[in-house]
């Protein structure tokens, strides 16, 4: 029919609707710039988000159930048996990512005065740090623990420093001189003669020796260093002699055959813990506020070896 167009017809009414604009290079690269910045915004803050998700969630897998406590009662006691010549002072946990660290303040032991306070953390700060599947990676002083009172730790059980020599080094301190000490015994006692052994002495056994390691650094235990102590519980140290074994016993209990890889970065071992605290025999103990008065008497005493002085100091609030 003459007049009348399909829709199929090029010149119909559909040319339109099928118009293709033109090629504008301006418009085209805004485009890709905008879809690129698009893409790289959307991946920047999906990582941001995978990040956050991911530190805050190892962070809660490294503080999961009862790690924090356990690194404080298993690594923050065995660091102090180990270093015996340090006050250890433990702090808060921190977590990251990938590790878990403990803070400690670090204090040489020294002799006590009636108002020696001491450092309120410690004079050296550092920590034990250990790592996402819980092995140490850091541990405080390492082998770096000679101190006055780790030597005389060393040698117990070595013939060292005899009565006889003793004797003179106690004869020409002033009496009313405090010190810190390590009474050696001759034959090692049971838990009922130490108490007995420090009450006729007035004697504080504050760090009790439980194995004879000639030349090295013993296990010792005191009255501070278990989990669950709170201070003396209104009770003297020597009466206090058999509760602290008891608690010296538990705390090995507690330990596991996987804790002693990291007990050997820290300076003991799983087995002379346990061999320690299944003898309970006491081989020495440190007194942290004897006087050279009271020294002078134990050392005469036929139970005891010899006393080895590490440290001494005026107790001036006593002289007044």
């Amino acid at each position: 029919m003459t007049g009348t167009t399909t829709p199929d017809d090029p010149a119909g009414p559909g040319e339109d609707a099928f118009e293709i604009p033109e090629f504008d290079p301006r418009r085209t690269r805004r485009a890709v710039r905008r879809g690129v910045l698009r893409t790289g915004l959307v991946a920047a803050v999906t990582l941001v988000l995978l990040f956050v998700a991911a530190t805050a969630g190892s962070e809660w897998v490294q503080r999961r159930g009862d790690r924090e406590k356990r690194m404080r009662d298993v690594l923050g006691t065995a660091l102090q048996i180990a270093n015996p010549g340090y006050r250890i002072t433990l702090g808060g946990i921190s977590a990251s990512p990938l590790s878990l660290s403990l803070d400690v303040g670090i204090t040489p032991l020294r002799a006590q005065g009636s108002f020696s306070t001491g450092a309120a953390f410690g004079d050296t700060k550092d920590e034990i740090t250990q790592d996402f599947f819980g092995r140490v990676l850091h541990s405080p002083l390492g082998y770096a623990t000679e101190t006055p009172l780790t030597y005389a730790l060393y040698n117990v059980g070595t013939g060292n420093q005899p009565k006889d020599r003793m004797r003179k080094v106690l004869a020409r301190l002033p009496r009313t001189m405090n010190a810190l000490a390590v009474v050696e015994f001759a034959a090692p006692l049971g838990t009922d003669q130490l108490a007995a052994f420090g009450r006729q002495y007035d004697s504080c056994p504050d760090l009790v020796v439980y194995e004879n390691r000639p030349r090295a650094t013993p296990i010792t235990w005191g009255w501070d260093m278990s989990p669950s102590t709170s201070g003396m519980d209104g009770g003297t140290c020597h009466d206090l002699v058999p509760k602290e074994l008891a608690n010296f016993r538990a705390w090995v209990a507690s330990l596991r055959e996987y804790d002693d890889a990291n007990l050997r970065r820290l300076g003991v071992n799983l087995k002379r813990l346990r061999e320690s605290a299944a003898g309970g025999q006491t081989y020495a103990y440190v007194d942290t506020v004897a006087t050279v008065e009271e020294l002078r008497k134990i050392i005469e005493d036929p139970r005891v070896a010899t006393v080895r002085v590490a440290d001494v100091t005026y107790d001036l609030e006593r002289d007044r």
